[in-house]
C-alpha cells in the first residue's frame, strides 16, 4: 500500500480547509465551526483507516494525542488573547490530520523533524510569519483610516509611547452600531451605572465580564468588556442588541478590529510541510556556521 499517496491526500485536504478558513476569516471575521469540525473528523477518520490497513495503532493514537495536546496548548494561548477560538479549532483540526512529520518521497517533501508534534511546528511557524502580515494589516488600516491626516506631527514622532498608543487606538478600535454587532466581536470597555445590566450579563455567563470601575472616570460605577480574543458569543450578541433597543446601553459600542490570523496559519502549514520547523532550521544553520 502506497502510504505516500494517502499522506499527500491528507496534506492537500488540510491545505484546502485552511484556504477556505482564510476566505471566511478575511470576509466574515470568523472561522465557521462546521469547517473545523469537518477537518477534525477527516483527520481522525483518515488516520483510523491508516491504522486499520497498516495494522498499526500508532496513526489513530498519534492523531488523538496530537489533537488533544494541541487544543490544550492553543486554548491557553486563546485565553491570553493571542488569537481567536476559530484559530484554536483550526490548529486542532490540523493536528488531527497530520500528527507527525510526513514523508512524501516522490515529491521530495522531507520536513525537518522537531522534538515536538508536527502541529507545534505549524503553530510556531504561524506565529513567526504573522509579523509581516500584521505589519501589512497595520499599514492598510492606517491608510484606510487616514490616521495622520489631521496629525502630521506623528509622522515625525512615531517611535515614542504616545504616538504608538495613538496609532493602536486609531487603527485597531472602531465604533459600530450595536444593531450590527456580530458574534466573535471583541468588545472594548463600556462604562455604565445600571445594576440591571450587570445582572443580565452575569446571568449569561459568556465572554463578557463585568468590572467595578475604580479608574479615573468615577462617574460610572461599572464597565464590561470581552475577556478574551474569542469575542462575544451569539447569545451575548443578541443580549447587547436587546439592551440597546430597550435603552439600557447606547446605540454604538467600541470593538477591536481583529487581525485575521488564518493566513499566517496557512503559510505556517505550508512551510512546515515543505521545509519544516523554522526555529529548528535556523538553529541548525547557526550551529553549522559556528
Amino acid at each position: 500500500m502506497n502510504f505516500s499517496l494517502i499522506f499527500l491526500f491528507q496534506i492537500l485536504i488540510t491545505v484546502l480547509f485552511c484556504i477556505i478558513s482564510v476566505i471566511f476569516d478575511v470576509r466574515e471575521g470568523i472561522v465557521p465551526n462546521w469547517l473545523t469540525v469537518c477537518l477534525l473528523i477527516f483527520g481522525l477518520v483518515s488516520n483510523l483507516i491508516l491504522s486499520i490497513f497498516s495494522s498499526n495503532i500508532k496513526y489513530i493514537l498519534a492523531s488523538i494525542i496530537s489533537a488533544v495536546i494541541t487544543y490544550a496548548i492553543t486554548y491557553m494561548m486563546w485565553q491570553l488573547n493571542i488569537w481567536g477560538g476559530g484559530d484554536v479549532k483550526l490548529f486542532t483540526g490540523i493536528a488531527s490530520v497530520i500528527p507527525f512529520g510526513l514523508n512524501v518521497d516522490f515529491l521530495h517533501i522531507f520536513p525537518e523533524l522537531s522534538v515536538y508534534p508536527f502541529s507545534f511546528s505549524v503553530v510556531l511557524n504561524s506565529i513567526l510569519v504573522s509579523f509581516p502580515f500584521l505589519m501589512i494589516f497595520l499599514i492598510y488600516l492606517i491608510i484606510k483610516n487616514n490616521v495622520f491626516k489631521d496629525n502630521k506631527d506623528f509622522l515625525f514622532n512615531m517611535f515614542n509611547f504616545s504616538s504608538i498608543n495613538y496609532i493602536i487606538e486609531s487603527t485597531f478600535n472602531k465604533m459600530v452600531p450595536v444593531s450590527d454587532i456580530k458574534e466573535g466581536a471583541i468588545v472594548n470597555e463600556y462604562y455604565f451605572n445600571n445594576q440591571y445590566v450587570c445582572d443580565l450579563i452575569n446571568e449569561n455567563d459568556g465572554n463578557l465580564k463585568i468590572y467595578k470601575n475604580d479608574g479615573k472616570d468615577t462617574y460610572f460605577d461599572y464597565y464590561f468588556k470581552s475577556q478574551s480574543a474569542g469575542g462575544i458569543t451569539e447569545k451575548e450578541m443578541y443580549l447587547l442588541r436587546i439592551m440597546s433597543a430597550q435603552g439600557f446601553i447606547s446605540d454604538e459600542i467600541s470593538v477591536k478590529i481583529s487581525f485575521p490570523f488564518t493566513p499566517s496559519i496557512l503559510f505556517g502549514l505550508l512551510i512546515a510541510v515543505v521545509y519544516g520547523d523554522i526555529i529548528m532550521l535556523v538553529t541548525k544553520n547557526i550551529f553549522l556556521v559556528v
